[in-house]
């Protein structure tokens, strides 16, 4: 699905409402917030804070569907009737026993409150906030209760997730038509809370030509990237990764990439190592192969692993190889001299920096997290407010698939961008990236091109750690995850009319 910037929404909405009307899409926003806040409503009342425009319209179509289970009490500008639709919404709720008051909110029944709707402002926010909205905000925040925010948290830039000093923090968002840039993008997803989505019937092609293409996977769109067996596969042609990777220091990041690329569905996973690595991996991998070359002699090293690479399908180079000079010209001369598809991790960064020209022509996929990629580019610590920039002008420079690490991982080349919803705070340990690592491989391997091999590795990921923090709610270890990767890729039923999306 398409992750939009406030123009693309304008864009959006206009063409939705050119063919079924305001009132119509109002109606159906109203029915879908209040479906969305009966998950989160508590015992009190429901008390919405409606803004002059549209979002506030959306707040009083939310009460009227919202029925008698709850008091339902609005606060708003009596001075202001905005648009049909949103005088229409104003009657209904009344109509339909809500009760409306004019500003200022009682403190102290937003603090008995069930749950506040925040429909002050929505794509349309511009920050900073006026006085007026921001004591809003303070009174919502200064309450303590659970808030659900109308498409965006007010507070939060739409296309670009900065934040306004007073802002809301919402406990679920639930996104109109389609998911805003700003509830993904730091700092804004912290404000977000659970994200929700209610299409609307709104159409994402309705906004094509108009900035960047950027989208997010979902259940389904994942399930149709993984490649399936064919009856007739046998074990190479299922995928076979050769996974360089491990050291005598580190051979636990060989193992945690090998195992993954296996979990993920590869037929035959080979893993190339320095000699002093060998014994540790072989006590750890049984179905996997381990072969090993001389890290002290560069060019027979390389001369070696470019003869196992083919009978290979992809590349997975990094994970746990060490930094030394040799290392360097072992990684950097597979790299410049393979034809096959390559997963770029870790230790192999670290050596690619200052030689991203080898990169040309080649289909790879690089995985660093901040602090790699400020190494790898050479221009300073990333700013979380800034990773969408550098990256998009980093894979413009050089031509490759960046996943650039983070509670939102981005997934970009030149033409797309994909931002990854899945994933938990679990996966904040030591070889859950070397795992990533080897799901990628053997996609690759597998025949995704590396755009496709990324972003479905990472939702896949993401998802197989959210399992894993299900199951075991504090000591989640990498190698937990290889196991949950088959039920990590069946896809939930889809509701059509509300999409849980983080």
């Amino acid at each position: 699905m398409r992750v939009v910037s406030a123009e693309q929404m304008r864009a959006i909405d206009a063409a939705a409402v050119a063919r079924d009307g305001e009132i119509a899409l109002m109606r159906a926003a109203g029915d879908a917030i209040a479906e969305c806040a009966s998950r989160y409503a508590s015992d009190g009342p429901i008390v919405a804070l409606a803004g002059a425009g549209n979002n506030g319209g959306d707040a009083f179509a939310a009460l009227a569907a919202l029925g008698d289970a709850h008091e339902r009490i609005v606060y708003h500008d009596p001075a202001v009737d905005g648009t049909p639709a949103r005088i229409d919404a104003r009657e209904r709720a009344r109509a339909a026993g809500a009760t409306l008051r004019p500003y200022p909110a009682d403190p102290a029944l937003l603090a008995r409150a069930g749950l506040i709707l925040d429909g002050l402002l929505g794509v349309n926010a511009r920050l900073p906030l006026d006085p007026t909205t921001a004591g809003y905000v303070g009174a919502i925040n200064a309450a303590q209760r659970p808030v659900l925010a109308l498409d965006l948290p007010t507070g939060c830039d739409p296309t670009t997730g900065a934040l306004a000093p007073d802002h809301v923090r919402a406990t679920a968002t639930i996104a109109l038509g389609a998911p805003k840039l700003g509830s993904f993008l730091d700092p804004g997803r912290a404000a977000t809370g659970e994200l929700w989505l209610a299409p609307l019937a709104m159409r994402d092609a309705d906004a094509d030509g108009i900035g960047d293409d950027i989208s997010v996977l979902d259940d389904r769109a994942f399930a149709a990237l993984v490649p399936k067996r064919s009856a007739e596969s046998d074990k190479r042609r299922s995928g076979a990764p050769l996974v360089i990777a491990g050291s005598p220091q580190f051979p636990g990041a060989a193992i945690l990439c090998a195992g993954g690329a296996a979990r993920a569905g590869a037929g035959y996973v080979t893993v190339a190592a320095p000699e002093g690595a060998a014994a540790a991996l072989r006590a750890h991998l049984v179905e996997q192969v381990v072969v090993t070359y001389d890290d002290t002699n560069a060019a027979a090293a390389t001369a070696a692993i470019l003869d196992l690479s083919n009978h290979c399908s992809a590349i997975a180079i990094g994970p746990g190889l060490g930094l030394g000079d040799a290392l360097g010209e072992i990684v950097r001369g597979v790299i410049a001299q393979t034809t096959l598809p390559l997963v770029i991790d870790a230790s192999a960064l670290f050596h690619l920096a200052k030689h991203l020209d080898i990169l040309a022509g080649k289909r790879a996929v690089l995985t660093p997290h901040a602090g790699e990629f400020a190494r790898l580019t050479g221009e300073g610590t990333l700013a979380p407010e800034d990773r969408l920039r550098r990256a998009r002008a980093f894979v413009e420079k050089n031509d490759v698939v960046l996943l650039l690490k983070g509670q939102t991982t981005i997934v970009t080349e030149r033409a797309r961008t994909s931002l990854n919803p899945t994933g938990t705070s679990a996966l904040a340990t030591a070889g859950t990236g070397d795992t990533l690592t080897g799901i990628i491989a053997t996609l690759l391997a597998q025949g995704l091109d590396p755009f496709d091999a990324a972003r479905a590795g990472a939702y896949w990921h993401g998802r197989a750690g959210q399992l894993a923090a299900q199951l075991r709610p504090i000591g989640v270890m990498a190698g937990d995850l290889h196991g949950l990767l088959a039920d990590a890729a069946i896809v939930r039923p889809h509701d059509p009319g509300l999409e849980r999306i983080f």
